[in-house]
């Protein structure tokens, strides 16, 4: 279990939270018993004015009608508020739910599972408890990609390098952190939306013709014109130039109306995710950052004049503007009169012609910042997992290194290195911990390739490719074996190899076939990968894969798992030993089982 520190910190976090929910609840309950009240007051000095002529009730009336405009935005600020509070409230609870049991409420990726892929399947990096959901902190789709593209792919050593910088001064930054991710979590981001925003960046212009917007201005100004001399002077010229103007406005919005429908039907519901994209811009551009990489990525929300946070509330209020179209009563009485949809539409033209190229790139930037706000958060809630120093020489090494989803009170960990021997062979009984300890080993990897920490005291490593082959299964659809499912796999890990040094974890290989077929076919495999000068370890049964170790001294290493026997019973301690593996436990097991 994290130090109790971490786990006080949520608790007393989501106790705060809750308190400012309550208090901010009771505010916008009293804000709107005010408005209520404000609004019977007007209603009745509004009649009063009618059937009295006193203008002091005039007076009145539109003084509390300023007042309750002013409650209306005090009221709708103070519901922001509540909602803001009430979300990390929440986020604190499922932090403090995830330490202490472990519950996990975060989404788990598994879209973006590949069987195919060199190591995902079968190091569990997607779907229900993977190491996706542990990791994944993200509120866009764009954060849920990022997440997942790192998982899949190592970074540069470079970048790791900065990778790493920026998400330990992150570490320190809670506020921050869960303050970028309650924007994200209250709008609800999922990929409809996200692609709807995208997809309409790409999209062609429906511009509205030069003519028609020059006459969008002179009709609308010529019918208020029109309207304010008739109430003057009451004459009926006025009256019948108002009866030619409406309905020429209303069929110019009927000839756009189309255009207006392409561009609000491409976007459906996406005003509140701008106004959330916004706000979580809004936390990154005003944040205050040390790290290269950080200063970096604030730097591609840079415009020449307005920030890209400004920009994206802007575009959302067009689109809200935009919504009102929807109601045909308010359509009608605006467009006959102002033509204001058109005009709406303009400005929508007008901001996706100067801005669409950026909108990906800002929504990049929220993706990467999630992505680090992930790493960081594991790194919050593990202080003991350290930053892997990084290498060129192909040197890997672990000091007290475990499994990151193991829980602490259960977790074994052992020293491993891929210095002196670059290739392990590793035996065990059934259920020693062999498959476990090079899911440890993949997992870890993993982790170090996209900057994070990784779960040990120490570490050294040179982030390889990653290949394993631990988890084939056979295919009906394909009309594939297992057996021929698992070689077509191998081929590729060494087609791989003929390339770069790669890092390969491969668990048990060969079982579809027989005894003898299996160890030739290991041994061969196995001298095939050290020729290619591969860094790695295979887990085997068979003792006398393990005698090629003579042939290679100094490249293959003996390395085992033991079980013992103790008041008749198995005991595993899960502990990495030099040398070949002596004991066994399945003709116990059965026995004890009363199979044989």
């Amino acid at each position: 279990m994290p130090a109790p520190t971490v786990i006080e910190t949520y608790k007393t976090l989501s106790e705060q939270y809750k308190a400012q929910y309550e208090t901010l609840q009771k505010r916008h309950n009293a804000l709107s018993i005010l408005r209520l009240v404000i609004v019977i007051a007007a209603i009745a000095l509004y009649y009063n004015f009618g059937t009295t002529y006193n203008y002091i009730s005039l007076v009145i009336a539109i003084i509390l009608t300023l007042a309750f405009l002013m409650l209306m935005k005090i009221h709708q600020q103070t519901g922001n508020k509540k909602l803001f509070a009430k979300t990390l409230q929440t986020i604190n609870e499922e932090e403090f739910a995830y330490l202490t049991t472990q519950k996990l409420s975060f989404y788990d990726g598994a879209v973006f599972a590949q069987d195919n892929h060199a190591y995902s399947a079968d190091l569990d990096l997607f779907g229900k408890r993977s190491l996706y959901q542990h990791l994944n902190r993200t509120a866009t789709e764009m954060g849920r990609e990022v997440l997942a593209d790192n998982l899949l792919k190592a970074a540069a050593p470079d970048t790791i390098i900065e990778v790493q910088k920026a998400t330990a001064e992150l570490t320190t930054k809670l506020e921050d952190r869960q303050a970028l991710y309650a924007a994200g979590k209250i709008a609800n981001d999922n990929e409809g939306i996200y692609k709807q925003l995208v997809n309409w960046t790409e999209e062609d212009n429906s511009n509205v013709p030069k003519t028609l917007l020059v006459l969008c201005y002179i009709l609308p100004a010529g019918l208020i014109i029109a309207i304010a001399m008739y109430f003057m002077t009451k004459q009926d010229i006025y009256w019948s130039i108002i009866n030619k103007l409406v309905p020429l406005n209303l069929v110019i919005y009927f000839i756009q109306f189309k255009n207006i429908r392409k561009a609000l039907f491409s976007t459906e519901k996406i005003n509140e995710m701008l106004k959330s994209y916004a706000s979580m811009l809004f936390q990154i551009e005003t944040a205050s950052y040390e790290s290269t990489y950080l200063k970096g990525l604030q730097e591609k929300l840079k415009t020449d004049k307005t920030q890209a946070s400004v920009l994206l509330q802007e575009l959302g209020g067009i689109f809200s503007k935009m919504e009102t179209v929807q109601n045909p009563f308010s359509a009608f009485a605006m467009n006959g009169l102002f033509l204001y949809h058109i005009h709406q539409l303009n400005n929508l033209n007008k901001w996706k012609q100067k801005h669409k190229k950026q909108v990906t790139q800002w929504l990049q930037v929220i993706g990467s910042f999630e992505m680090l706000n992930c790493i960081a958060n594991l790194k919050y809630n593990n202080p003991s997992f350290c930053f892997p120093r990084i290498n060129n020489n192909h040197k890997i090494s672990f000091e007290n290194l475990g499994h990151p989803l193991i829980a602490d009170d259960k977790r074994v960990c052992n020293d491993v290195s891929f210095e002196d021997n670059r290739f392990i062979i590793l035996t065990g009984s059934n259920m020693s911990g062999k498959s476990t300890f090079l899911r440890t080993l993949g997992v870890n990897m993993v982790l170090a390739g996209m900057g994070a920490p990784v779960c040990a005291t120490t570490a050294d490593i040179h982030p390889l490719s990653i290949f394993v082959s631990m988890r084939q299964s056979d295919s009906l659809a394909d009309s594939e074996s297992y057996f021929f499912a698992e070689v077509k796999r191998l081929k590729y890990i060494m087609e791989q190899l003929k390339d770069e040094v790669c890092f390969v974890l491969l668990d048990e290989i060969l079982r579809g076939t027989n005894s003898d077929d299996k160890r030739s076919g290991t041994i061969g495999v196995i001298e095939k990968i050290i020729k290619r000068k591969a860094i790695g370890a295979i887990a085997t049964h068979d003792l006398e894969v393990c005698l090629t170790t003579d042939q290679h001294p100094g490249i293959l290493t003996n390395q085992c798992f033991e079980v013992e026997i103790i008041n008749n019973e198995l005991v595993f301690d899960y502990k990495l030993r030099v040398g070949i593996c002596k004991n066994k436990s399945a003709t116990f097991l059965m026995k004890k089982m009363e199979i044989i």
